[in-house]
């Protein structure tokens, strides 16, 4: 009988080395091994290359357009985004009464203060999410529970760019909350139907975060968020080609404690987001679209951003080119804010001290990307963006109406 020692029986039960098959027989794996050997370990590194078309050196009187992760140090140059780390335990479908977790973790650039723990320095480590999963089967197909940080049940784009049609983000996704720390529950009453509903200690991100400790909060200990989705799904055997399209609604409400710009953002914050993606008539063509409602109550404290509200439109369309490994996504958005709200962010304090955001009362952007996934394992696209002022500001780059970007974009999965 071959004998095999027990750290190369552990990387076995986590999949890094394949045994042969009468070793695995001889070999019995001891209570730890086998619950290792459920666990999925997966992941990718983000990079990128980013051309800011026509803009001087340096950002003198204005910003980058004031999308998510798009930042002065990124432009005109190449970036490692972000590395990402899963390490997750599904559910097992033998089982009735089931339980699992999942590990999230980012590394790099788009990770700095993410999502820290509450009271810890920003760093470029992030837990993005880490939960305990149950499923307990009550009514139908059971009742499924995260309990722990699991990500915000609100929007059309995600934080893993690797799962998004384009490679930057819109406005919508900009605005929206993250991840929480809370309990979350999900149920299917039928195939058609999904929904879920939450409870959260803040409507922003922040390990471990309480309403009632920001700074001059007024809020009690038993202040929390509260977040609820409902999800339709049509029905492949009598919808025709609308089959397996999905319609979703979200709503959030709670507290966000968060510090901006040295002054407190202490508002209480609902987002409402609708959004649907169409199979067509057309094989291999996609259509999307998604709304995005925010707005605050206005704060307490008398140095801040204060009461506003934010809308955005976003039409999506993809289409892969049958036979081929060659795909186009293209993605139009209009965002409008209250009139002014640009001009406080970029000064919340009212002190005259300019912040540049990269933002105005009224954008309109269009991206365009094409991806050709050459290489194994590897997501490769070139994307070019044009994000235009639309309220006659100038908040772009060196001051001017409109911003130009070309990037490239390469992702590895493993």
């Amino acid at each position: 009988m071959m004998k095999v020692n027990k750290w190369t029986l552990g990387l076995a039960a986590v999949g890094l080395v394949t045994l042969p098959a009468t070793t695995q027989a001889d070999e019995a794996l001891s209570p730890v091994q086998t619950a290792l050997s459920s666990t999925v370990i997966s992941g990718y590194v983000d990079t990128s290359a980013q051309w800011s078309v026509g803009n001087a050196k340096g950002y003198t009187t204005g910003a980058p357009p004031g999308y998510a992760f798009n930042t002065p140090s990124k432009q005109d140059g190449f970036n490692l985004n972000v590395v990402n780390l899963t390490i997750e335990k599904p559910f097992d479908a033998q089982e009735v009464w089931q339980a699992g977790y999942k590990v999230d973790m980012i590394y790099g650039p788009n990770a700095v203060g993410w999502n820290n723990s509450i009271g810890a320095n920003s760093s470029d480590f992030a837990i993005k999410q880490a939960y305990v999963a149950l499923h307990a089967p009550i009514g139908g197909t059971g009742l499924d529970f995260k309990l722990g940080v699991f990500d915000s049940v609100v929007g059309y784009e995600v934080y893993h760019a690797v799962n998004n049609p384009n490679y930057t983000r819109s406005y919508g996704y900009t605005f929206e909350p993250t991840q929480h720390t809370g309990l979350l529950a999900s149920y299917h009453p039928t195939e058609v139907i999904g929904l879920a509903a939450g409870v959260a200690d803040t409507v922003n991100a922040g390990i471990n975060n309480r309403s009632f400790l920001a700074p001059g909060s007024t809020k009690g200990e038993s202040d929390k968020t509260y977040m609820g989705a409902v999800t339709l799904t049509a029905p492949t055997n009598s919808m025709g080609f609308l089959g397996g399209s999905t319609l979703y609604g979200a709503v959030v409400n709670g507290f966000n404690n968060t510090v901006y710009n040295s002054s407190q953002l202490q508002d209480d914050m609902t987002w409402f987001y609708a959004g649907t993606t169409l199979n067509t008539p057309v094989k291999d063509l996609l259509v999307g679209a998604a709304y995005d409602y925010f707005s605050t109550a206005g704060s307490p404290s008398a140095v801040n951003v204060g009461k506003m509200w934010f809308d955005a439109l976003s039409v999506y369309s993809s289409y892969k080119v049958p036979d081929t490994k060659l795909s186009v996504h293209l993605r139009a958005e209009y965002m409008w804010m209250e009139g002014g709200t640009a001009a406080k962010l970029a000064d919340p304090t009212g002190s005259g001290t300019s912040v540049p955001t990269g933002l105005a009362d009224r954008i309109f952007d269009l991206t365009a990307t094409v991806q050709y996934d050459l290489w194994k394992n590897v997501l490769s696209r070139l994307e070019a963006r044009w994000d235009h002022a639309a309220d006659g500001s100038a908040p772009f780059n060196n001051a001017n109406h409109n911003a130009f970007l070309v990037a490239a974009n390469l992702i590895y999965k493993f």
